[in-house]
């Protein structure tokens, strides 16, 4: 295998990040850019020397930090002046008290929509690539690379011109257009694979091996224990905004499953350090009928993960073969939640349910989380009467073609009075 950086020891300084342990074996290995054990293949994950002993001091050290994920750097793997490196700065999002979409789901216990479509690439990768793009510098990488389903395309196009990286990015060759363009517009190199995700992702594993991907950091395969990381800060900030609480119950949708494993494992974190207090929480996930391999393999009771080939407008979601999906299996079962699907109908319905209820234009992969929602409160597998926070992880701007044949003008009309009236439009 090709050389992949300059600095493969954890003599790098990644804050508490202590070393790459495997989520299988338990293995421990210095911190550097590789993703599978080598003595099972099992996944990496970050293991951390996390502040302890002082749960206040902590809390108002957060709570003093920039508004961005940067006020949670103790806690994550980057250096103690990542703050003041160029960056996009994303996170500390909204937390939207959804009151009317409460009223029409039958939420009596609070419902609150955490909307990461405000991030600066309007989604919530751009806290993963956040987190890749300090391991990337600390690593001695001079190029960003990804497999992507469309907004990782766009976070790492412009996190790599911020931070001064080249940016070489890979897509299947079907994205909507807004995705593409999103990507493309920050002037690295976008490249459409003739296939699906699976298909991408493949490829990539193959550069990643050869010559060619020499100083290369692909946030989501060499750099991935750490870009997963930065889907923790989902859990801190959601938390934090509800008066530092754990939720009763969070509905997040499911590409990977990898945002999934790491906002539990966030939440997981936060009752360690004493800055919530422990108690019961459900995890739900969700995912598009036309992709939906963890929700099959939920409701049939399996371990195991079937690939499935998708065909869904859900495209963002669109990975037939998820990586973390046995993790999110473990996770909904071990917590008390579920995993359920909803047809591509159901999708567009829920993005306008949103719509109508909040004035927040979710992308399908919100249309997704919001209609699994109303499922599950449907069929009784979440508790109306408990708190409840769904996940929007990107703008509808970015997935137009979903809404466009069914919205449109209430009406067009002559420039006049009676018209407006011959319309039914004065009431």
């Amino acid at each position: 295998m090709a050389v992949q950086a300059a600095e493969t020891t954890s003599t790098v300084s990644l804050g508490p990040a202590a070393a790459l342990s495997c989520r299988e074996c338990g293995t421990r290995f210095p911190l550097g850019p590789i993703f599978a054990c080598q003595e099972c293949f099992g996944p990496l994950e970050v293991a951390y020397d996390l502040p302890s002993g002082d749960p206040e001091g902590l809390k108002k050290q957060i709570e003093a930090g920039p508004n961005n994920i940067w006020r949670y750097a103790p806690l994550l793997p980057v250096p103690a002046d990542v703050a003041d490196k160029p960056n996009l700065n994303p996170g500390f999002t909204k937390l939207v008290q959804a009151d009317r979409l409460a009223a029409e789901l039958g939420v009596t216990g609070g419902l609150y929509v955490k909307d990461d479509s405000g991030n600066p690439t309007h989604s919530f990768k751009d806290r993963v690539v956040a987190i890749a793009v300090e391991a990337a510098r600390a690593f001695g990488f001079t190029t960003l690379s990804c497999s992507s389903t469309g907004n990782l395309a766009g976070a790492v196009g412009a996190a790599a011109r911020r931070a001064g990286f080249r940016s070489c990015v890979f897509i299947p060759h079907d994205l909507e257009a807004g995705k593409v363009v999103m990507a493309a517009v920050y002037g690295g190199d976008l490249v459409g694979i003739e296939g699906n995700y699976d298909d991408v992702n493949r490829f990539c594993s193959e550069l990643i091996g050869d010559p060619l991907g020499e100083g290369w950091g692909f946030v989501n395969v060499n750099l991935r224990p750490y870009y997963g990381e930065g889907s923790k800060t989902l859990a801190y900030e959601i938390c934090e905004q509800l008066g530092w609480e754990l939720p009763d119950q969070l509905v997040i949708p499911i590409a990977s499953g990898s945002q999934l494993t790491k906002i539990d494992k966030g939440l997981k974190e936060l009752i360690a350090l004493g800055l919530v207090e422990d108690k019961p929480y459900k995890i739900f996930g969700a995912q598009a009928e036309g992709c939906s391999p963890v929700s099959t393999a939920f409701k049939a009771g399996h371990d195991v993960v079937r690939p499935q080939k998708p065909n869904t407008i859900a495209k963002s979601l669109a990975i037939g073969n998820p990586a973390d999906g046995p993790y999110v299996l473990d996770i909904a079962r071990r917590t008390g939640g579920a995993v359920e699907d909803v047809n591509d109908e159901q999708v567009v319905d829920a993005i306008k349910l949103l719509a109508r209820t909040e004035g927040i234009f979710a992308e399908t992969a919100g249309g997704v989380t919001v209609g699994v929602t109303k499922k599950l409160i449907e069929n009784g597998q979440i508790d109306p009467a408990k708190s409840l926070v769904v996940l929007n992880t990107g703008d509808g701007l970015k997935t137009l073609d979903a809404v466009a044949p069914t919205t449109g003008p209430t009406a067009t009309i002559r420039p006049s009075l009676d018209a407006f009236r011959e319309a039914g439009l004065d009431k």
